[in-house]
């Protein structure tokens, strides 16, 4: 991208930047949700509730490869914005060439550990008699496209805070329509089942990683890979991996938590209660990832405006986020506590399991529409650097107030303690979230009124 379109950041309507750089950001992380929800709606019908089970019980395993793919992209995204609003373009190469090494070391340690103790680690995360061989079957044959999601989910991210939202969207594009019409062909055509969706999922990551790979190999994009930039700087890495950090341990924190609650809802409600929660986190994600999809629109502009001085702009961007994350979790939970039985039956046809799902959603969306605010604001931290803050804020809910909950609410409730769990920590969380906003907008309106001549 160009130093004009860059200055288009600090010069351009903050309601007309936020959308140009939050569509693509949010298609490509619907897309991203896609290949979960196609998955598990077609081996829902097409195998059955022991499968979405199976597949609800790898749901740890995403989370960590997540927090690896977070870790690095995510900070590399923020660091790269920060990088380039000061017009070090350099570093930001640098940044780069980082970003590709740090991703591919990360993902081939956990992935190791994953394939060398995976019965063990089924069984820690909640497998049962009847959904291990479906859990084993679909991790073993997606193991190697975790390598290629998380080469492609970090350098997506720096595509698009290097100034090329429409071309990161793009690229999960067409990685997801590949996937919608690998899946069911190998699933339903070829008979392949649950292996067949993890095959499908790894052929079009494959196709994903190589598009964005080939934008930075072109010398024409405002950073690209050149010798020099694959060499660790660890003054570099570290700000990546500080920055990074918060949303990478709420999926490594997601991952413990998942264990819990499928052991609990094993314990409380057998393979049915589990596959409920599959089709609950199901839904529940692809609602948080059009949040962060706002996010990811806002980090660019929040990090550049901030960077350059310009604190008013980066205020009003942080809100018209918010506004937009709410509006779009008040949307969902409207729609799970009025018709939370077609949302399940977009999973399975199975009566029980359609009942047991509906219980689940109607009882734990009841507070979903305040996870927009508490999203964008944990963003806003790592958008200015406030990493410590960022990681606070992202474990509060899960850590803080959900575990406990967790292991208190079922031993009194039973099954629906475990689903009352996560409304209760959603508004325990928000309370926190405003003391902590009102403590930053403080901090940043001081800095505007050390720095009066930069707005």
């Amino acid at each position: 991208m160009s130093s004009g379109n860059l200055t288009a950041l600090t010069t351009k309507s903050p309601g007309k930047l936020l959308w140009e750089y939050s569509l693509p950001a949010i298609v490509g992380m619907l897309v991203v949700s896609l290949f979960n929800i196609v998955d598990r709606m077609f081996i829902g019908h097409a195998v059955g509730p022991e499968a979405i089970a199976g597949l609800t019980i790898t749901f740890p395993v995403m989370n960590i490869s997540t927090a690896v793919g977070v870790l690095v992209g995510v900070g590399a995204s923020a660091r790269t914005s920060i990088l380039l609003g000061t017009k070090n373009i350099n570093q930001a190469q640098i940044i780069l060439g980082n970003t590709l090494v740090l991703t591919i070391i990360n993902a081939s340690i956990y992935l190791t550990v994953f394939t060398i103790f995976m019965d063990d680690i089924l069984l820690a995360f909640g497998a049962s008699q009847a959904t291990m061989p479906y859990a084993k079957e679909f991790l073993t044959y997606f193991l190697p496209g975790l390598m290629m999601m998380n080469i492609m989910y970090s350098l997506n991210n720096v595509m698009r805070s290097s100034g090329y939202p429409t071309l990161a969207m793009t690229t999960m594009l067409i990685a997801s329509g590949i996937n919608i019409i690998l899946a069911p062909t190998f699933i339903f055509l070829l008979e392949m089942g649950i292996k067949g969706a993890a095959i499908a999922s790894d052929i079009s990551l494959c196709i994903g990683m190589w598009f964005v790979l080939i934008h930075f190999m072109k010398k024409s994009s405002t950073i690209h890979f050149t010798r020099g930039i694959y060499r660790l700087r660890w003054r570099e890495v570290w700000a990546m991996i500080t920055l990074g950090a918060a949303p990478s341990i709420v999926n490594i924190a997601g991952c413990f938590i998942n264990v819990v609650i499928n052991n609990t809802l094993l314990r409380e409600g057998g393979d049915n209660a589990v596959a409920a929660a599959g089709i609950f986190t199901t839904i529940t994600s692809m609602l948080v990832s059009i949040v962060i999809g706002v996010c990811q629109g806002m980090q660019p502009i929040v990090g550049y405006n901030y960077g350059a001085g310009k604190i008013d702009r980066a205020k009003h961007v942080y809100w018209l986020a918010v506004a937009a994350g709410t509006a779009v979790c008040t949307i969902g939970c409207i729609l799970g506590l009025t018709i939370p039985q077609w949302i399940a039956w977009l999973f399975t046809k199975d009566i029980h399991l359609i009942e047991v799902s509906r219980n689940a959603i109607s009882i734990s969306m009841i507070c979903f529409w305040v996870a927009g605010f508490q999203i964008v604001s944990t963003t806003l931290f790592q958008s200015i650097g406030k990493a410590t803050m960022s990681i606070f804020l992202g474990l509060t809910r899960q850590v803080l107030f959900l575990i406990p909950l967790l292991l208190t609410l079922p031993a009194i409730y039973g099954l629906d303690g475990v689903w009352a769990s996560f409304p209760v920590s959603d508004m325990l969380a928000t309370l926190v979230t405003i003391g902590l906003v009102i403590h930053v907008m403080r901090q940043l309106n001081k800095t505007k009124a050390e720095t009066p001549t930069k707005n």
